[in-house]
């Protein structure tokens, strides 16, 4: 392939998404506010751009991957450079997991001045980047898809598309995170009540998670909060309080109850008031672990 991608953000996800589209042949212009974090893809043929809106061509692709709507809004509607080297006819390809309401503004926006906006955030954590294993839903004008189709597939398994709202595939992510949430304040209380009787909490979860819950979040997920496994961090559990926060602001402007979202919010909120914002997020388990009264494993304390 001859295309020349433009790609912004490389953190844990956004380093091994890039260097999969480089091994699928496209050529990539890359900033990254660390630099260094840009070298293993450089090595790779990257270009190395010292400021964002470098990374832009003429009716090119851009993608980014970053933490969140104020990194991904300073880099796509703050600075100007970006959608003027973009425009016309380029597309912004947004990985991130932000609001549905940021999405909506960056589709109208961009579509004001010449470029498609298309919201394509992604399930899976490094690893599963690392393996090209990604789940992507994506929506946006179909046009814009159809171009990146192509892209999409040489970083995921599968994608699935939600129609031209960009919004809606945001909302999506957001559903999944609340999801993925639950079920780690489940299996955290299950396996603590488990330990509280006396009762194996890795046996519980390995048996549990083999049966009745024999699915990547139980089985991935599980095993990590049953052996208080909470490093390295492949999603790091301020971000995990930043995505409820954001499901339950969406859920207030659309009037929509959220009693369990509320739970997990103060339970997130908690951790990182101890310190553990760097942990990953399955380490909001150890809260629950604590108000059993059990001391969590002194390999897992962070605070």
């Amino acid at each position: 392939m001859n295309e020349t991608l433009g790609f912004i953000g490389l953190g844990n996800m956004g380093q091994p998404i890039a260097s999969n589209l480089i091994r699928a042949g496209y050529k990539l212009r890359v900033y990254n506010r660390t630099p260094g974090k840009a070298e293993p893809l450089v090595k790779q043929g990257a270009v190395l751009a010292s400021r964002p809106a470098e990374v832009s061509e003429r009716g090119g692709v851009v993608l980014t991957m970053l933490a969140d709507d104020r990194a991904v809004e300073e880099v796509a509607l703050r600075d100007p450079g970006f959608c003027e080297r973009l425009a016309p006819g380029g597309v912004h390809v947004s990985m991130s997991t932000i609001s549905p309401a940021s999405s909506k503004e960056l589709a109208e926006q961009h579509a004001q001045r010449g470029v498609a906006y298309v919201a394509a955030p992604v399930f899976g954590r490094p690893e599963a980047a690392a393996a090209g294993k990604l789940w992507i839903c994506f929506s946006g004008p179909t046009d814009a898809k159809k171009r990146i189709q192509p892209i999409v597939d040489s970083v995921g398994q599968a994608s699935f598309d939600f129609g031209e709202n960009a919004e809606a595939a945001n909302l999506v992510k957001l559903c999944g995170n609340f999801l993925i949430a639950a079920a780690i304040e489940a299996m955290a209380e299950a396996w603590t009540l488990a330990e509280k009787n006396g009762v194996d909490r890795v046996r519980v979860a390995d048996m549990l998670t083999k049966t009745l819950f024999a699915c990547p979040i139980y089985q991935g997920y599980g095993a990590r909060i049953a052996q208080q496994q909470y490093e390295p961090a492949g999603f790091r559990l301020a971000l995990g309080l930043k995505d409820v926060g954001l499901t339950l602001r969406t859920a207030a402007a659309s009037e929509m109850p959220m009693p369990l979202g509320s739970l997990l919010h103060d339970r997130w909120l908690s951790a990182v008031a101890k310190g553990r914002a760097d942990l990953d997020w399955t380490a909001a388990a150890l809260g629950v672990a604590e108000d059993a009264g059990l001391l969590p494993a002194k390999s897992a304390q962070k605070s």
